[in-house]
């Protein structure tokens, strides 16, 4: 073979010997892109890790010039600023998040509500009437007058200057028409139907129940115009006595929860109460 055979052949080799180094190289790169990538996204993950927990605090007044006085979970009460942009979602009673050190309010989280609450909205439309129901044309009438009207129609009541019910109170043997009537009326008034068995608001520890009963009327009244349907209330509703087992004793302080939010300072709204027992 001749010398420039030779030499033609080997730059054949070393061209292709570039072009795989050239490849190897391009690989190599993007695979050094995808590690600073992941590195990048690690150190991001590692610094949200180093990051001080918020404290937890309520609104508890709002004044001007963007202040609001907020309870820290912690016990102390501030006096602080709060940017323009959470101006429209601050409110009394909402949640923040305040900064440990500087105790600045970092966000505006949305508000407590246990997931059983949640669960018991029935948003359909019960396809139960009036007409359905056998009878009981006085306890109709009667309830029709106590709780439909005052969410269909609260003017009237203004005009004569009473205050509508509070709420009425089924009682009567199993199968009489107790649950059958409660769904007619959330049927007639279009209102949001919010179920509940009253032995679900007995728990375990103490505090859970009445955090039941506030997730529940808060619930209410933020999908007014509601009807609560509490049904088997005497699992709560017994009569108060000074009772030496702390099961009663939980089980009066949900009572006394139910009693507050039912009649309490603060206005219900446009809340209907229906029990069954």
């Amino acid at each position: 073979m001749s010398m420039q055979k030779k030499h033609e052949v080997m730059e054949r080799n070393l061209t292709w010997e570039i072009r795989k180094l050239e490849k190897d190289k391009v690989i190599l790169e993007n695979e050094n892109l995808r590690l600073d990538r992941e590195v990048k996204s690690l150190k991001n993950e590692i610094s949200r890790f180093r990051t001080p927990p918020l404290v937890l605090a309520t609104v508890s007044e709002l004044l001007g010039n963007n202040e609001a006085v907020v309870k820290s979970s912690t016990g102390p009460s501030f006096l602080l600023k709060y940017s323009d942009k959470d101006a429209n979602k601050m409110e009394i009673g909402s949640r923040v998040a305040l900064n440990q050190q500087t105790f600045s309010i970092v966000d505006v989280i949305t508000s407590e509500k246990d997931p059983l609450v949640s669960g018991m909205e029935i948003e359909e439309k019960p396809d139960v009437t009036y007409e359905n129901i056998g009878g009981l044309e006085d306890q109709i009438r009667e309830t029709i007058e106590t709780v439909e009207l005052p969410l269909k129609n609260p003017e009237i009541f203004e005009k004569v200057g009473i205050t509508p019910p509070k709420g009425v109170l089924f009682y009567g043997s199993p199968g009489t028409g107790k649950t059958l009537l409660a769904k007619a009326v959330a049927n007639e008034t279009n209102a949001t139907f919010i179920k509940i068995v009253a032995s679900e608001f007995v728990k375990k520890y103490i505090g859970e129940g009445s955090r039941l009963v506030r997730g529940v009327f808060e619930l209410a009244k933020e999908k007014a115009p509601a009807i609560i349907f509490i049904d088997e209330i005497d699992a709560i509703a017994g009569k108060r006595l000074q009772s030496s087992t702390s099961g009663d004793r939980e089980v009066q302080r949900t009572l006394m929860q139910l009693l507050a939010e039912m009649d309490g300072f603060e206005s219900r709204g446009d809340i209907g109460i229906i029990a069954a027992t």
